[in-house]
């Protein structure tokens, strides 16, 4: 699996563009109505039960529009958090604080959202030796903190890019068997190409496919689509020596019959392409607003 590296440079990076796209030409309404010296206090509040992560990632985007804002984090990253809690205070300048409030809440709903999701998909293998992971499918531009997410809510992360790792999919066996090359010989290649300590996968659809990748030298095999059923037969005619990843088609319903098939690793690209963000709001508590 990848090691997420993650920087605060590389975060900035992303707060700023984010930034970039909410108030890069400014604040109007805010600006027009809320006098410049009005300071106060805001709180960002949980509205359902999940799993908090990108709190450090919110706070920071505040902190990116007014450095002189305090913002307090109560809860770590990963908490079990519930309806009512209250995740972080903000406060100082009340316009700066509503400049930041979308990208921060953005960011903030979207990755506890992640975070929530891949929980559920952990504890449906409780008792199987597979590990669920992620995939490529992310937000283009946040894939890092999007895979962050997943970590944070007990996943593993897949490949981060195309560098990680040679996955042969279908496109890949499509052009190259135009090119009359066989399953055998497409696997054969990968493996005396690869660079040192990067592995090769390749996805199969039927058990001959995957008997012949191993024969070829394959690290994992990927059961792309298969039943249950059909997982627990191409395992049981094959050693130890490779690992196995289910994909396509997992569900919280079906999750837990394909863990039991006996496969390594579950990649789930809805943990990041088809996720619900928890709902999460931040409110200006009025009694504490005062002008300079």
């Amino acid at each position: 699996m990848y090691k997420l590296q993650i920087t605060q440079e590389q975060i900035d990076t992303i707060i700023d563009l984010a930034l970039a796209e909410d108030i890069s030409g400014g604040d109007i309404t805010s600006e027009i109505l809320i006098p410049p010296d009005l300071i106060g206090k805001a709180l960002i509040l949980v509205k359902e039960a999940g799993i908090l992560a990108g709190s450090l990632v919110a706070k920071r985007a505040f902190l990116r529009v007014d450095p002189s804002l305090k913002v307090e984090t109560p809860f770590k990253e990963g908490a079990i958090v519930k309806l009512g809690d209250i995740v972080a205070t903000i406060s100082g300048k009340v316009s700066n604080i509503l400049k930041a409030e979308r990208t921060a809440l953005n960011f903030l709903q979207r990755l506890s959202g992640i975070a929530s999701l891949t929980s559920q998909y952990v504890a449906k293998t409780e008792g199987n030796k597979a590990i669920i992971t992620d995939t490529r499918k992310t937000t283009p531009g946040i894939r890092l903190l999007e895979k962050y997410a997943v970590l944070i809510g007990g996943g593993k992360n897949h490949r981060f890019n195309l560098a990680d790792g040679i996955l042969i999919k279908d496109n890949h066996l499509a052009a190259l068997r135009a090119m009359d090359m066989s399953l055998k010989d497409i696997v054969t290649i990968a493996k005396r190409k690869a660079p040192r300590g990067i592995t090769v996968e390749i996805e199969v659809t039927s058990v001959q496919e995957a008997l012949d990748s191993v024969s070829a030298g394959a690290d994992i095999i990927m059961l792309d689509n298969m039943t249950p059923d059909e997982m627990r037969k191409v395992i049981g005619l094959i050693s130890d020596s490779v690992k196995f990843e289910a994909s396509g088609g997992i569900t919280l319903a079906n999750l837990s019959e394909a863990a039991m098939s006996g496969v390594d690793i579950i990649s789930v690209g809805a943990l990041t392409h088809s996720v619900k963000a928890l709902d999460i709001s931040l409110e200006l508590e009025p009694q504490t607003l005062q002008l300079l």
